[in-house]
């Protein structure tokens, strides 16, 4: 397959190109700038520049790299994790203007199939949720809804793979999760109620490329592992893996006091099965529950 990853130089894009090529495939990948290009090259992909909200420049760029497959990877999140809603506010633009371009160019080059990673928190935002947090589940499901609909028109095979909570060796945002641990600056919310889903990047890859090969056409795949749990109890269990100190516990009011903006959204309650594409797709998770990935990461030094 001749495959064009856009966002390949992101925390999935990385791993994912190189998966990619170790599958055999032809890969493009796109990026914003040229800073990644040496690696990029040395992995064995075709880097290009190009700004999704650009539709012109970015329709000629795909076009010339004559792809049979899309993969939709583009964000454009703080390294350590989003902190604050306005942190959201460039990704929602790319899920809405960025996806309807890349659409559109993908279409126009002819692509067979278009697969995009989703995130299947997002899904639990309610409307009591802050308003930026409503406005992020709301370019969520234009993504999806746009890809969906270019599926049931028969213009391209969709596919939107709906990930959990993205965790891994060298992600700065669990880098930056597990400091926070360890240094008791993440504490325990007293009677949490949260229920999230988490993935380790290794199996977010390993599900993209299930799909590319035999996602069918309009599916939508939850890629979580088997495990959903609240944010408090992982807290704990991260604590004890890391050698930490035992985590403070505050009442649920606090942290909506000093952090709303991550208060709602750690207070999600949204268990999500992967039974669909364990059963549609064979795939299977290398760590089923975030306490074996978590278990490798905390542990280190």
């Amino acid at each position: 397959m001749r495959v064009f990853v856009a966002g390949g130089s992101g925390t999935i894009g990385v791993p994912l190109v190189t998966a990619l090529i170790k599958a055999g495939h032809q890969v493009t990948a796109l990026s914003r700038s040229s800073d990644k290009h040496k690696m990029l090259r040395m992995l064995g992909a075709e880097p290009v520049v190009s700004d999704a909200l650009d539709a012109t420049t970015l329709r000629k760029v795909v076009e010339a790299a004559r792809p049979t497959h899309v993969i939709h990877q583009l964000t454009a999140l703080p390294k350590d994790g989003v902190r604050r809603g306005r942190d959201l506010a460039a990704t929602n633009r790319l899920r809405i203007v960025g996806t309807r371009n890349l659409l559109d160019a993908a279409i126009a080059a002819g692509v067979s199939r278009f697969i995009a990673g989703s995130f299947a928190l997002m899904h639990g935002v309610d409307a009591h949720a802050p308003t930026s947090l409503r406005a992020a589940a709301a370019a969520v499901e234009s993504m999806e809804a746009q890809i969906l609909e270019a599926s049931r028109s028969r213009t391209v095979e969709g596919v939107v793979l709906r990930y959990g909570l993205l965790y891994g060796p060298g992600n700065p945002a669990t880098v930056k999760l597990i400091e926070m641990i360890r240094k008791r600056r993440l504490p325990v919310i007293h009677s949490d109620r949260s229920l999230l889903s988490w993935i380790h990047v290794t199996d977010a890859v390993s599900a993209t490329l299930a799909a590319l090969d035999s996602g069918a056409s309009g599916s939508v795949y939850n890629v979580v592992d088997n495990c959903p749990v609240s944010i408090s109890n992982m807290v704990r269990v991260l604590a004890m893996y890391a050698g930490a100190k035992r985590p403070f516990v505050v009442p649920a009011w606090l942290p909506r006091l000093i952090t709303p903006f991550t208060a709602s959204m750690m207070s999600i309650r949204l268990p999500v099965s992967n039974r669909k594409i364990r059963t549609e797709l064979g795939w299977r998770p290398a760590f089923p529950s975030w306490r074996d990935g978590f278990a490798l990461i905390a542990q280190r030094p």
